[in-house]
This record gives structure tokens, sequence and C-alpha cells, in this order.
């Protein structure tokens, strides 16, 4: 009976230490609708998984900054993020600047990233780009020893109240 039950509590720890290395990583991320984000990164800071930026995470890919903590976000030297303002479509169909859902987008973002945004003209149609040794100064740098699961914007998330359901933010181009 103690063997048994030793033999469980072993593998109860050893399926605790599997679950606390657990990892996300976000890659080709073009972004899309802001409370589709808002949504997948909540349930991801539930999960208290790490994730790693290894390639272009882009528009309102980018709210994973201000969702997730900083100490649980690394940045290979593949990792881009890309900044514009929110939009929404207009009555004409062309894509306008929604300033309500910028503003959210923005205040979403820590200090030191608002400071990089604002420097460079702030969120505005044009996207900018911070990568290199500007993101590794902000964000600590990870390897891709361990395996990690991409993430995917899902087809259909309710979007939350408070965020304006149609604000979109995509890359430039593609509107």
């Amino acid at each position: 009976m103690r063997f048994v039950t030793g033999l469980l509590a072993a593998v109860l720890l050893l399926a605790g230490v599997g679950a606390s290395h657990a990892v996300v990583r976000i890659a080709d991320d073009r972004g899309g609708r802001i409370g589709t984000y808002v949504d997948k990164y909540q349930g991801l800071r539930s999960s208290g998984e790490t994730v790693i930026i290894d390639g272009l995470c882009a528009s309102a890919c980018t709210i994973v900054l201000g969702a997730i903590p900083r100490d649980k976000i690394c940045v290979t030297s593949h990792a881009m993020l890309g900044f514009h303002a929110a939009w929404d479509f207009g009555a004409n169909g062309r894509a306008i600047t929604n300033p309500e859902a910028t503003q959210m987008l923005y205040s979403m973002y820590p200090s030191p990233v608002r400071h990089w945004i604002a420097s460079r003209g702030g969120l505005t149609p044009h996207m900018i780009f911070l990568r290199g040794k500007q993101l590794q100064a902000l964000y600590k740098p990870c390897y891709l020893d361990a395996q990690a699961s991409t993430i995917r914007t899902p087809v259909s998330v309710p979007v939350s109240a408070s965020v304006p359901a149609s604000a979109s933010v995509p890359l430039p181009g593609t509107h």
C-alpha cells in the first residue's frame, strides 16, 4: 500500500512539474479584432503559461504585452512587434481610425512600450516595428529549447462588452 501511495505521489508531483513549464509560442500573428485578443489573453494569463514571442506579433496580437506579466514573456532574436492605430469600417467601407479603441489599446501596454511608441509619433495608421536590441532591452531573451505550442486566433469568441466589437487592428495594406 505504501508503494502505491508513494507512486501516486510521485506521478502527481511530476504532473505538476510538467504543467509549470508549459509555454505558448507566438509567431506570424498579424492581429485582428481587439476583443478576440483580450479574451484569448485573459485565458492565457489565467493559465500561468510562459509566452515566447518568436516572430511577428502585430496589431491586436501586441495586447499580449499588457495582458501577460512581463516575467512570463520572453523574446527570441526573430521576435518583431508591430503597432498601429485601431480602426473601424466607415460608411463607404473604408478603414477609419477609431480614437477610443486606439486609446484603449495604447493604455493596455506597459509603460516602457508606451514610451517607445510615443517616441515614434504614437499609434497612427502606419505600422511601426519594435524588434532587435530595442525589444530585447525591454523583454528577457528566450531560446527555443523547449517544446511550445503556437496559439491561434479562435474563429468565434464572444467579445467583451467593454471593447468596441468592430474595432480591428490589421496590418497596413490589408484593408
